[in-house]
């Protein structure tokens, strides 16, 4: 009963979340929208996003549907749970609409937000500042709102924490297409623009004679804002549901109360971040880079000071130990240690530090230089960031054991812990697209020089948290995957009637590690062909307009703008079948082929090797971003300098290493997990006969 209550408080929580991100909508939504000009350029991006997004959830509706009945079909085939099937294919299709919902606000003010950031920076920066950023908690808000909804209602209805699983699985097939197939569209754009705009032409980077350039800003919405947001609701859901089935697992033995700790975490971390929000302004300096972590530091102080009240109040209030101390101590070590991870990629990749700079030094001495730094720079990000992802993973374990709970129970809390504060997180997100599109509207529609240095000093900044967002998701990913790979042991154990062990002397064991080990590559290689495929692709297309209209570079003739939209929403949902195929057929393939045995070899392989691959390419992709952007400021050389040149190419390379390959990794492992534990049951029956 006194579970009910905290998941009728959940939904609760939920609806105060969406209405505070609906008031921000409204509050964006009343601000000046400037010129007609730039109202025009708005409107290009905003139909070009929204053709896209057509695309996408047709594809997703056709997948879910797929999918869904397969689903209901499949686990319709257990006599003492004759609905399991039904219910946990809804809960998939809820899942995904979820998501879905959750993206499409999220771009909805984006590109109305745009516009109106760009006209606030002819009034100050701390104006355009605050347009942005709240337009990106509109985002943040409702999707955190909208995932603690899902799941309390869920397992309010069922109080089957394996339906809510199928919720998880929905939201994570959705991310997997969203954010891989965003990834390929916005940097399809991007390269292209770049190397024919900058490189070949001479002309500015969001300059209107450029036919690639809509594309590029759309590209910023379908790809940072829709398709980043669904990964992170993705995690969230994730983590939060890998605990519940670790606390379902153990409840024997620890309560049934831990089923439901994880969702109660999710409702201090909104909030907390209600809370955060409030205080997150550009001063007198003018850095909004230190506003927007000021913010994110802020709440993880207001969420633990919570999180601790409510153990007190709970255990102490109650003259027993209602919540064990230890899940509290796993809790805050995973938000402290997200928040230090979420530096340590500032460190890598922001314009103020050592790494950044030496990239844009060398990149006078030419490319190679450029690609060798940063490469590098981004090898050894991975160290420190593996580091925390041990200590958080130590420190949760031996917490939660200590006070007599399952260590790996502590690891689970602690992603949750990690990802409690999402809703000012994907608020810092979000507001990293709406600003560069702001900067490209203010420089087409021709806004005096001020303005557009204005938004160039809110884009820069925006950069470093997008980089910051995806160390963070990608650390917190990993966390939830181990917790999510330990669920899928307990269900192997639970249906086989013996304990599933990893022997590496195993040679099933073995080569489902290797196997796992070459899928993150695989994969990653499928999304950056892609990408490399269709630019090629729109590099034609643009240089063709080119020579077909000498007016476009005169500016007397307006360029050809839907036809590099639409080779680059083609080319992103052709491209997505094999990746997404992948990611759902392998698990399968290998548990039902190999074993149970192999299939954990696989997920292990694949989590480790990801993890690495993710933070490798979303790290030096975001350092080669920035040392661009150091040398258009007017550092080593300035713009049309032989470093320039250099650092627009090795911002080439870094665009689907940073908003491709890298950020879709953690959803790839976490899509494979989730399959896993949701066929375990079947999997571990197979194998019996």
């Amino acid at each position: 009963m006194a579970n009910d209550i905290w998941l009728l408080i959940g939904i609760g929580a939920g609806i105060a979340s969406i209405a505070a991100s609906f008031g921000y909508y409204l509050w964006v939504s009343k601000q000046d929208a400037g010129t007609e000009k730039a109202q025009k350029i708005a409107l290009w991006i905003k139909e070009g996003a929204a053709t896209y997004l057509g695309l996408l959830y047709k594809t997703l509706l056709v997948v879910a549907l797929v999918l869904g009945v397969v689903i209901a079909l499949v686990f319709s085939g257990d006599p003492e749970r004759p609905m399991h099937g039904l219910y946990t294919a809804l809960a998939f299709g809820f899942g995904a609409l979820c998501s879905a919902v959750a993206g499409y606000m999220g771009m909805s003010i984006a590109v109305r937000a745009n516009v109106r950031t760009a006209t606030a920076c002819s009034r100050s920066i701390g104006a355009g500042f605050n347009v942005a950023f709240k337009a990106g908690a509109v985002m943040g808000l409702a999707m955190v709102g909208i995932a603690v909804i899902g799941m309390s209602l869920i397992y309010l209805i069922t109080h089957d924490v394996e339906i809510v699983l199928g919720f998880s699985f929905g939201a994570s097939s959705l991310a997997l297409l969203a954010k891989a197939g965003g990834g390929i569209f916005t940097k399809t754009a991007d390269i292209a623009a770049d190397l024919v705009g900058k490189v070949e032409v001479g002309i500015p980077e969001d300059d209107p004679r450029n036919p690639a350039v809509i594309a590029d800003n759309v590209g910023d919405n379908v790809g940072d804002v829709a398709g980043m947001g669904a990964d992170i609701f993705d995690s969230y859901v994730a983590a939060a549901v890998a605990s519940m089935l670790l606390g379902a697992s153990f409840a024997a033995t620890i309560g049934v109360q831990y089923i439901v700790l994880p969702l109660i975490l999710c409702i201090l971390g909104i909030v907390s971040s209600l809370i955060g929000l409030q205080f997150v302004k550009v001063g007198a300096d003018g850095k909004p880079g230190r506003a927007l972590n000021f913010g994110t530091v802020f709440s993880c102080v207001v969420f633990a000071v919570l999180a601790t009240a409510f153990f007190a109040a709970v255990n102490l209030g109650t003259g027993t130990v209602v919540f064990n101390w230890g899940a509290l101590i796993a809790t805050v070590a995973g938000l402290a240690i997200g928040v230090i991870m979420g530096f340590t990629t500032d460190y890598f990749t922001n314009d103020e530090h050592m790494p950044v700079r030496n990239v844009a030094n060398v990149s006078g001495s030419g490319t190679g230089l450029t690609i060798i730094t940063g490469f590098s720079y981004g090898l050894v990000s991975v160290a420190p960031a593996i580091v925390g992802i041990v200590a958080a993973t130590l420190v949760s374990n031996f917490a939660a054991q200590a006070f007599g709970l399952p260590g790996i129970y502590g690891v689970g809390i602690a992603a949750v812990g990690m990802l409690s504060l999402t809703g000012i997180v994907v608020s810092n997100d979000a507001y990293g697209p709406i600003v560069d599109n702001a900067k490209g509207i203010a420089e087409m529609s021709d806004m005096p020089h001020e303005v557009v240095d204005t938004a160039d000093v809110l884009d820069s900044a925006g950069n470093t948290a997008k980089a910051i967002t995806k160390g963070f998701s990608i650390s917190a990913a990993a966390l939830t995957v181990l917790a999510m790979y330990a669920a899928y042991s307990e269900v192997i154990s639970k249906y086989s009637g013996t304990k599933l062990v990893l022997d590496l002397q195993d040679p099933m064991v073995l080569s489902g590690i290797f196997l796992g080990c070459i899928v993150p590559a695989l994969f990653s290689a499928l999304l950056m062909l892609a990408v490399t495929k269709n630019a090629f692709i729109m590099i034609e297309e643009i240089r063709r307009q080119f020579r077909a209209d000498p007016g476009i570079l005169a500016g007397t003739s307006t360029p050809d703008y839907k036809t590099c939209i639409s080779i680059a929403s083609s080319g992103a949902m052709r491209a997505l079948a094999v990746p997404a195929a992948l990611a759902v057929l392998l698990p399968l393939a290998i548990g039902f082929i190999l074993g149970p045995s192999a299939l954990g070899g696989f997920l292990g392989g694949a989590i480790f090797t990801g993890v690495v691959f993710a933070l490798l390419m979303s790290n030096a992709g975001g350092l080669w971003d920035n040392a661009k952007k150091y040398v258009e400021a007017g550092n080593c050389g300035g713009p049309g300098s032989e470093a320039h040149k250099a650092a627009v190419v090795g911002d080439t390379v870094g665009d689907p290493f940073k908003d491709t390959a890298g950020p879709s990794l953690n959803t790839l492992i976490t899509v494979m997990s989730l399959v896993a534990s949701l066929f375990a049951p079947l999997i571990a029956r197979f194998h019996l006969f």
